[in-house]
């Protein structure tokens, strides 16, 4: 049985930038191996498949997967899909509201179109950012990335390993130079880490020339089949915790935006908004544009 697909670049206003994703549409007959196989033949980041909700108040359950395994949470698939389902309902439509369910739990999503006609969507996590127990030191993530050790955690800042459903290890370094010389080193990979401790390593700097941008960075999750992500929504949520945990800001609304995979040639910009009251994240949104690509129809392995 041949199901419907589209594909969508995300966190992008321009078609070829962003983080590519294709959403398949009706998935309710395809079992996990062959959602993992089309997963696969895509070969994105991610893939995601809209089923029908368990529950009357949810709109769609969404699966996501990488070609090599399935995620409780993504942002990108998450907002892409969000996108792909209001434009397949009504083209012309300003906004539409959805409820998906994620492994990680019930995730709304808000879609609308900016003044320039693109559509954007915005999440609220399911989970807020949780601060896990981190084992690798600065000099370890060093000899990962093939940087230098004085270039990792500048200043008094600490790297962390943070979720909201998807665990990430970030690690700051002291700017755009260190930042774009990043490489992971697969050995090192493989003998410190394990795909269940954490997702990838999200590495970033402050740094960025930009005065409408407040972060840049990469991510690298070579475990799912990732070599590097143009941008990654569920590590972009969880960075809230790690900004709240190390600004120690003010109670409020507080917000970023985010510029990755610049290096890739794909650039994409996340906007993050974290409500915080008394030292504590009450709420994280994560929101960006996508623009479709491609339409077509996918067999049933």
């Amino acid at each position: 049985m041949p199901h419907a697909f589209v594909t969508l670049d995300v966190f992008t206003k321009q078609i070829f930038g962003g983080n590519p994703l294709a959403v398949v549409f009706d998935a309710a007959t395809l079992n996990d191996t062959a959602m993992q196989k089309i997963a696969r033949e895509f070969n994105l980041s991610e893939t995601t498949f809209v089923l029908p909700p368990k529950h009357a108040d949810n709109t769609h359950k969404v699966r996501i997967f990488t070609p090599v395994a399935e995620l409780p949470f993504a942002g990108h698939p998450t907002l892409g899909t969000a996108i792909a389902l209001a434009l397949a309902s009504s083209p012309t439509q300003d906004r539409a509201e959805y409820r998906f369910e994620e492994s990680v739990g019930v995730v709304p999503v808000s879609v609308s179109k900016t003044p320039d006609g693109v559509m954007r969507a915005e999440l609220s996590v399911a989970q807020r950012p949780l601060n896990l127990p981190d084992t690798q030191p600065p000099a370890v993530w060093a000899d990962i990335l093939g940087l230098e050790e004085s270039v990792v955690c500048p200043g008094d800042t600490q790297i962390g390993l943070w979720t909201c459903g998807t665990p990430f290890s970030f690690v700051p370094v002291s700017g755009l130079d260190s930042l774009g010389a990043a490489a992971v080193d697969m050995a090192g990979w493989r003998q410190h880490l394990n795909s269940e401790e954490t997702t990838g390593v999200f590495v970033f700097t402050r740094e960025t020339k930009d005065r409408a941008i407040d972060i840049r960075a990469r991510m690298f999750a070579p475990d799912h089949g990732i070599a590097e992500d143009p941008a990654t929504g569920s590590a972009v949520a969880a960075l809230a915790g790690w900004l709240v945990d190390s600004d120690r800001p003010d109670d409020g609304t507080h917000r970023w935006s985010i510029a990755q995979g610049v290096e890739m040639g794909r650039s994409s910009l996340l906007d993050l908004e974290a409500d915080v009251k008394n030292g504590r994240i009450l709420g994280v949104r994560v929101g960006g544009c996508a623009v479709p690509v491609t339409t077509g129809m996918i067999t049933d392995p």
